[in-house]
């Protein structure tokens, strides 16, 4: 059976993932093997999320009432239940429904209401607590299936530590990403010089590797020093996938939705107070504004040396009527012409101006000429992918040393 928890934490602590691991230590405990532990990032744009997102879900053999007591146990002994916003929800199922749900989630936007509907179509166990809103994770939880799937080994405090500063040798953390890099990724930001796989959060993670085998991210963890962890679990992840991004057209883009779109720079990169960077694309007539924030640090760079006509892939979400970028293709560059007064062919000396609609003249000969010269300047922007900082990497976006996007998101 599977077995899905969403929605137990809150911004003062806790965290579904910890309540997870546990979960899965007592059933192997009990002697009901855990074969699969999975953590489910769903729609990054959900407004009711309280930091990443995520949901749990167990493949568990055993009895499923049993199972399905002992998930309730930990909810209510562990859950917030103080914070407006943590509702949680257990989904217990035999067979998992049809993964369309499970799409839209991660996609999308899914109501109560159809989470109810399928899970009493389905025949589902399931515990809603406050006002259920945790049923929606833990549903799509059970019907997940991951076509790219990738890892992250979770370490977990000590309860007497939690909200302590947390002990982690960066230098440590820094070899790791030496000896794994890029079979693991996301574990230290080196343009920023700061640990990424470290929270500053007050819950009881102590530090996470992903990566694309189980073996690198356990390899990884062996290079790191610590403060001594309370447990541990690698788990099966939609981390690092691109799975949010669909198909989109300037024009038809749909609020709280991650798109990939295709079209050229319309107007000058500007750069905002704050230190963001907007520009605007466009497509068959429609336009759209495009954000990169001040903590995605040296790809701003990228998206100031774009000039108009520059044809271009941009990948991110659809908020506040702008894509926040999280990653761009500069597929065609457009030509930056310059235009001068012409060289006096008499003389070698530079012409001026004449006055408006008179051409040039040499002042120093007198010649004079009606055709500017022009230049094409050179763009050391080179085409290809650029991907925001790891620091400011969402937790569903595909870094490019996984690979280049997969362009068939891209709409004809």
């Amino acid at each position: 059976m599977r077995i899905g928890i969403d929605d137990t934490d809150s911004p003062a602590g806790m965290c579904t993932t910890y309540l997870g691991a546990l979960l899965a230590r007592k059933l192997n405990r009990a002697g009901m093997p855990v074969r699969e532990a999975r953590l489910v990032r769903l729609n990054p744009n959900i407004l009711y999320k309280t930091r990443g997102n995520a949901a749990i879900c167990l493949d568990v053999q055993g009895n499923a009432g049993e199972i399905f007591s002992m998930a309730r146990g930990l909810v209510e002994d562990y859950a917030d239940f103080s914070c407006e916003n943590t509702n949680p929800g257990i989904v217990a199922v035999d067979t998992p429904p049809c993964p369309d749900f499970y799409h839209k989630a991660v996609q999308d936007f899914c109501t109560l209401d159809e989470t109810l509907s399928l899970l009493r179509d389905s025949g589902a166990r399931f515990k809603g607590y406050k006002n259920g809103r945790g049923l929606i994770g833990a549903t799509a939880a059970v019907c997940s299936t991951f076509a790219d799937p990738t890892y992250e080994l979770l370490a977990y405090r000590m309860p007497e530590r939690w909200g302590t500063h947390r002990v982690v040798d960066p230098s440590s953390v820094f070899s790791a990403d030496d000896h794994t890099y890029p079979h693991t990724w996301d574990t230290v930001d080196r343009e920023c010089g700061v640990l990424v796989c470290v929270p500053h959060t007050p819950d009881p993670v102590l530090f996470g590797i992903r990566g694309e085998r189980p073996g690198w991210v356990s390899y990884a963890r062996e290079w790191i020093i610590s403060e001594k962890p309370s447990l541990e679990q690698i788990f099966k992840t939609n981390q690092g996938t691109d799975e949010h991004l669909v198909k989109g057209h300037i024009g038809a883009l749909r609020e709280g939705r991650s798109y990939m779109v295709r079209g050229l720079v319309s107007s000058p990169p500007v750069t905002r107070p704050g230190g963001h960077v907007s520009f605007s694309m466009e497509e068959d007539g429609h336009s759209v504004r495009c954000m990169a924030y001040e903590p995605t640090k040296g790809f701003r760079d990228v998206i100031r040396a774009l000039l108009q006509g520059d044809e271009i892939i941009a990948a991110g979400s659809y908020k506040g009527e702008s894509i926040n970028l999280e990653k761009i293709q500069v597929v065609c560059l457009s030509r930056e012409v310059i235009v001068r007064p012409p060289v006096c062919e008499r003389c070698g000396k530079r012409m001026t101006s004449a006055g408006t609609g008179k051409g040039y003249k040499c002042r120093k000969c007198g010649g004079r000429s009606n055709t500017p010269e022009q230049v094409v300047k050179h763009r050391s922007l080179p085409v290809g992918w650029y991907e925001v900082t790891p620091s400011a990497r969402r937790h569903l976006a595909k870094p490019l040393c996984r690979g280049p996007p997969d362009l068939s998101r891209i709409g004809p």
